[in-house]
C-alpha cells in the first residue's frame, strides 16, 4: 500500500511539472514543457498541455475513479489500499491472442486494448471494436489509443470535477463547484453500456426496453430461431442516423435515455463537438448526450485563459467569450487588460504592444 499512496505522489508532482516533455505538435522546435502558473499552456511553445502528452495510465485512471466516485457508476471503480478513501477506474482493458500458424513453432500476435466496454463476451467486446473507425480503436501503441487519451484531457478536463486542481477559484467559490458537480453527478453523468439491440439494461428495464411500438408485442423475446428473430431487426433504429440496427451487430445504450433509444458504436458522439464519447461517459442534457467539456460550458462560461469553469458572476467578456478578471491578460506579457487596448486572435489575447511586435 505504501508503494501506491508513493507512486500516487509521485504522479501528482509530475502532473503538477511535467517539465521537459517534449511537444508533439511543435515537432522539436519545443524545448520542452515549461508548465505555465495558470494557463493550461506550455509557456515554451504555448501549445496545449494535451499536445505535449503529459498524463499517464495511472493518472488517468484516479481522474476518472473521481469522476465516477459518488455517482451511480461507483462500481467501476475500485479502492486503493491505504489511498485514504481514493478510489481508482476499474478500467477493462482487452488483450486478443492471435496464433500466427507458420510451418514452424507456434507464435502468437498480441494485441492490447487500452479500453473496451466492460461486462461483455469477448466476442461481443472484438465485434464493439470493429464497429469503430481503424483509427478510433484504441490499440496500445497506436494512434488510436493516443486520441483517446486526448480524448480523456479533452473531454473530462480533471479542473472540472476536481475544485483542488483548480488555479481560478476564489474563497468561497470551492462551496459553489461542489455544488456545481454534485449535482451533475446526479442529474446527467453517465456510462454507456454495450449490448446487443433489445439487451440493454440487463433486463432490469425488460417491460420498458420491449415497448418499441406494436410490433414489439409480436415479437417473442426468447428468440433462437433466425425466423422469428427477422422482424426484431426492423424494430431497433439509430438514435442519431436513424438507420435499422442489424440483431446480431452490438449497439450503445445511455441508461439515462431510457433503454428504447439505442446507437451504433459510431454514432455515439457529443451533440455539440461530434467527438466519439470516450470510454462511452456522456452527460445527458435536454434529450441529448454530451462530452464534460460541452455540458459544463453549457451551464456555465469558461475562462479563454485558463480553460477552467467561472462560478464568479462577475467575469470579462469580448467576442462571446469569457474570461476570470486576473485571467484577462496578454498572452505575451501578462499585462492586465481590463479597460485597454487589446487584439484577439482565436482565443488568444494580446495587448497593443505585444500585438504589434508580433505583426512585425
Amino acid at each position: 500500500s505504501n508503494w501506491c499512496s508513493a507512486l500516487f505522489q509521485m504522479s501528482v508532482g509530475q502532473q503538477q511539472s511535467g517539465r521537459g516533455v517534449p511537444c508533439l505538435r511543435c515537432r522539436g522546435s519545443c524545448t520542452g514543457f515549461e508548465p505555465h502558473s495558470w494557463r493550461k499552456i506550455c509557456k515554451s511553445c504555448k501549445c496545449s498541455q494535451e499536445d505535449h502528452s503529459l498524463s499517464s495510465d495511472l493518472e488517468d485512471d484516479r481522474k476518472i475513479g473521481r469522476l465516477l466516485t459518488d455517482s451511480k457508476y461507483a462500481t467501476l471503480t475500485a479502492r486503493v489500499k491505504g489511498g485514504d478513501g481514493i478510489r481508482i477506474y476499474k478500467r477493462n482493458r482487452m488483450i486478443i491472442t492471435n496464433p500466427i500458424v507458420s510451418r514452424k513453432d507456434p507464435t502468437f500476435d498480441t494485441i492490447t486494448y487500452e479500453w473496451a466496454p466492460p461486462g461483455l463476451t469477448q466476442k461481443l467486446a472484438m465485434q464493439y471494436m470493429e464497429l469503430l473507425p481503424k483509427d478510433m480503436q484504441p490499440v496500445a501503441g497506436t494512434d488510436g489509443a493516443y486520441q483517446r487519451r486526448r480524448q480523456l484531457m479533452r473531454q473530462l478536463p480533471v479542473y472540472d470535477h476536481d475544485p483542488s486542481q483548480c488555479r481560478g477559484l476564489a474563497e468561497g467559490e470551492v462551496k459553489l463547484m461542489e455544488d456545481f458537480v454534485k449535482k451533475y453527478k446526479a442529474e446527467a453523468l453517465g456510462v454507456g453500456e454495450v449490448a446487443l439491440p433489445g439487451q440493454g439494461g440487463s433486463g432490469k428495464e425488460e417491460g420498458k426496453a420491449q415497448d418499441t411500438g406494436s410490433a414489439a408485442g409480436k415479437t417473442p423475446e426468447t428468440t433462437n430461431g433466425a425466423l422469428e428473430g427477422a422482424p426484431a431487426a426492423e424494430l431497433y433504429h439509430c438514435e442519431a442516423c436513424k438507420q435499422a440496427m442489424p440483431a446480431d451487430c452490438p449497439v450503445v445504450y445511455a441508461d439515462r435515455a431510457g433503454y428504447t433509444r439505442q446507437w451504433h458504436p459510431a454514432c455515439f458522439v457529443c451533440c455539440q463537438c461530434a467527438e466519439p464519447l470516450v470510454d462511452l461517459i456522456y452527460f445527458w442534457k435536454n434529450g441529448a448526450a454530451w462530452c464534460g467539456r460541452h455540458y459544463c460550458e453549457s451551464l456555465r462560461p469558461r475562462c479563454t485563459g485558463c480553460d477552467e469553469i467561472i462560478f464568479s458572476e462577475d467575469y470579462q467578456q469580448a467576442e462571446g467569450m469569457a474570461w476570470h478578471k486576473k485571467h484577462f491578460t496578454c498572452l505575451e506579457c501578462e499585462t492586465q487588460l481590463t479597460g485597454k487596448a487589446f487584439s484577439l486572435d482565436k482565443g488568444s489575447l494580446r495587448c497593443a504592444t505585444c500585438s504589434r511586435s508580433k505583426r512585425l
